[in-house]
């Protein structure tokens, strides 16, 4: 039970993601996104992350530069429900008793800068950007995780219950002892991308390029139980575990871009990064054993999935445009500590839409839509590791400044769906068990573009 316990708290860093996008994957770095949602048919200098090759109908040549600023907010919630072991003084025997709590979980990312740029000459373009295009925020637990404090019950009364039938000292049950635990973890992967995209006819274009990704996190977490000071004190278990990870790959992405009159098409695809993450531990309560993944200086899985991205735009009116897009992320094929992602049923889907309209020609207005469908399972989900299907609404404005700047604004908060997950061993205490795992979204952001 002790290793067990320790295990659940270094598994917590794949699951602080604070963005739009597949289970590892960001695709809200621009105010533009969050304001409209569906960028992957936009001409404008975010496509150097949304199309790429697009950039090759940039309105005129010469540099195209953006920054934004995004703030992101998120909670990861468990209402857990589950059995833990007793004893019944009067028959002398052991039991069992229902226990609930609410744990809530707070990630956030105040600061998340991105830089976009081209430069377009004649049929020529190279662009990049950097961003965060993977987690991009803190992770927080304070009252530790619903793993955490069943196994820990669990273990301390199958020690004391072996103890008392030694006949060497009395069973320890939940209302003797407090449980405290808690973690911190943070996780972000930066990227620069390089590539060119080159004009090839008049309505046709192509991108290819090629992106570094640097991934860097950490967590420090424990788990703490003690008898109460009314029985006199002293440690019953003590865990605790320190570690940092770093780990880098490359992606290389390729597009395509068609534009038939009010009609634009693009499509982009990013093929998978084989990316492992090393260990820089500082503390280790068991390194040469069933935590031997964690030892210092040991890789782990973490690949970014293969992604595709189709979309088409429409020019109804001089003023009003309106979008659809359909991401495909392949998470099963994308390896995973544990190889987590076997226990995924499919790829990510998501579905994305929409609309703008530039009330005078100084302002623009628009909102956006997305569906996201991941292909989760009970195997897949764990208390320090889950997902929910969601859907999500952007508002937002674009405001031209002058004839070079304008300034995007944008809201995008995410809905999603409770995941129920009932097992009859619960965390391996071998006693039943139900969470509901809830999640929220939101994100504000601001960019500023400008063209030379």
């Amino acid at each position: 039970m002790r290793k067990l316990s320790l295990i659940s708290i270094v598994l917590l860093i794949v699951s602080i993601p604070t963005f739009a996008g597949g289970l590892l994957t960001n695709t809200n770095q621009h105010a533009a996104f969050l304001r409209m949602l569906s960028r992957g048919a936009t001409t404008d200098v975010d496509g150097a992350l949304s199309n790429p090759a697009g950039l090759a109908f940039l309105p005129n040549d010469g540099f195209h530069v953006a920054l934004s600023i995004q703030s992101a907010f998120q909670t990861r919630n468990i209402d857990a429900n589950f059995l833990t072991y007793d004893f019944d003084r009067t028959a002398n025997a052991p039991t069992v008793k229902p226990f609930a709590k609410y744990y809530e979980g707070k990630a956030a990312a105040p600061v998340i800068p991105s830089v976009f740029a081209a430069y377009k000459t004649g049929d020529w373009t190279i662009s990049g950007f950097f961003a965060i295009t993977a987690g991009g925020g803190k992770a927080s637990f304070d009252d530790g995780l619903p793993m955490f404090e069943s196994l820990a019950m669990a273990g301390i009364f199958q020690k004391t219950m072996a103890d008392f039938q030694k006949g060497e000292g009395p069973v320890v049950t939940p209302d003797m002892y407090n449980i405290n635990s808690a973690m911190d973890g943070k996780q972000y992967i930066y990227s620069v991308q390089l590539g060119l995209t080159y004009k090839i006819t008049e309505w046709l274009s192509a991108f290819a390029g090629g992106r570094m990704n640097y991934f860097t996190g950490g967590y420090v977490g424990y788990v703490d139980a003690n008898l109460k000071e009314a029985l006199g004190g002293g440690n019953l278990m003590k865990l605790a575990l320190n570690c940092d990870q770093t780990g880098w790959g490359l992606t290389p992405v390729i597009g395509v871009d068609a534009k038939f009159g009010k009609f634009n098409f693009g499509a982009k695809y990013e093929f998978k990064t084989n990316l492992n993450i090393e260990n820089n531990t500082r503390e280790n309560s068991d390194p040469d054993g069933t935590l031997a993944a964690f030892k210092h200086g040991v890789n782990t899985p973490n690949d970014i999935p293969s992604m595709l991205s189709v979309a088409a735009s429409y020019e109804f009116l001089p003023v009003l445009r309106a979008s659809v897009e359909y991401h495909f992320y392949d998470d099963k094929n994308a390896g995973m500590a544990g190889n987590k992602q076997k226990f995924l049923t499919k790829g990510t889907n998501e579905y994305l839409a929409g609309i703008e309209w530039d009330v005078t020609k100084r302002l623009t207005l628009s909102c956006g839509g997305q569906i996201t469908d991941y292909g989760l399972s009970d195997d897949y989900q764990s208390d320090t590791s889950f997902s929910c299907d969601s859907y999500t609404l952007g508002v937002g404005a674009k405001v031209n400044l002058s004839t070079r700047a304008s300034l995007n604004v944008g809201y995008m908060w995410t809905n999603y769906e409770d995941y129920t997950k009932t097992s009859q061993d619960y965390n391996g205490t071998g006693l039943k068990g139900t969470n509901v795992y809830s999640r929220t979204n939101k994100v504000f952001g601001l960019s500023i573009d400008y063209k030379f």
